[in-house]
């Protein structure tokens, strides 16, 4: 079985390879990679979830799995090793922003939430401010 584990450093030029070949903004990244997480597989690491924290809240953003790991239940073991770390530093809700998987989230508890209900410190955030398209779905979870 794939391993997820906490990412190290070393770990982010595979990050930003995974994230670039989805179409997954890199601005911020440098900020949640202290709480990621990576799926690693036999030679490579084949999976990433990470979180930005913004006081009490976060931002779950990151959330990739390598094209011939989808389907396996890998993204859904990620985003929990992702939540999993987001409470276990004091988090109380986590906050996503998508294009692509509206659909999925909800199957793992994230409810769609409005833009205005996001807290300040968190739309302040590269992916707020840029690196994802107004028209991206808004969804959040308490943890």
């Amino acid at each position: 079985m794939t391993a997820i584990e906490p990412a190290l450093d070393s770990d982010r030029t595979a990050i930003e390879a995974l994230l670039t070949a989805a179409g997954l903004p890199l601005d911020g990244l440098t900020a949640a990679l202290p709480a990621a997480v990576v799926a690693r597989g036999k030679y490579a690491v084949v999976g990433c979830a990470a979180v930005e924290i913004h006081g009490s809240v976060g931002l779950l953003r990151s959330v990739c799995v390598a094209p011939d790991q989808r389907g396996t239940g890998l993204g859904r073991r990620l985003v929990t090793a992702a939540e999993e770390t987001a409470a276990s530093l004091g988090l109380t809700e986590l906050y996503l922003l998508t294009e692509t998987a509206e659909g999925w989230f909800p199957r793992l508890g994230y409810r769609v939430a409005t833009r205005a209900s996001v807290p300040a410190a968190l739309t302040a955030s590269p992916e707020f401010t840029g690196a994802c398209p107004e028209s991206a779905a808004v969804l959040r979870k308490r943890l």
